[in-house]
């Protein structure tokens, strides 16, 4: 009996601390913003036709969802959600890059240009 509840005490806790760890190696890969030419061409050829399908069917989920959203007042919650969020993921993002938005390299090109204009 008593070995039986130690098993599954050091099962449980086994189980809590792999499930920590993988969640410590994802950030740190989550944080790497300079992709390999692998997962520039993954980008490329999967995740960006995907993004662009997600984009125009959450932006027809979100028209045929308008009369509802309007109604209880959360149109705009619903249009970030289902249009402006996979439209950003997908426009808005360095090739190979995991999170949308400029990344300080590209503000940098952006001065340096402007400045020698």
């Amino acid at each position: 009996m008593k070995t039986n509840s130690r098993l599954r005490r050091l099962t449980a806790l086994t189980l809590v601390g792999c499930l920590g760890l993988s969640q410590l190696g994802w950030t740190q890969e989550a944080i790497d913003e300079s992709p390999s030419a692998g997962e520039m061409v993954g980008d490329l050829l999967i995740a960006r036709p995907l993004g662009l399908v997600m984009t125009v069917g959450g932006t027809a989920a979100w028209i045929v969802s308008l009369p509802f959203t309007l109604m209880a007042g959360h149109a705009g919650e619903a249009a970030e959600t289902l249009m402006v969020g996979p439209a950003e993921t997908t426009f808005l993002r360095c090739l190979g890059c995991r999170e949308p938005g400029y990344t300080n390299k590209d503000i940098e090109r952006h001065r340096e240009r402007k400045e020698g204009m």
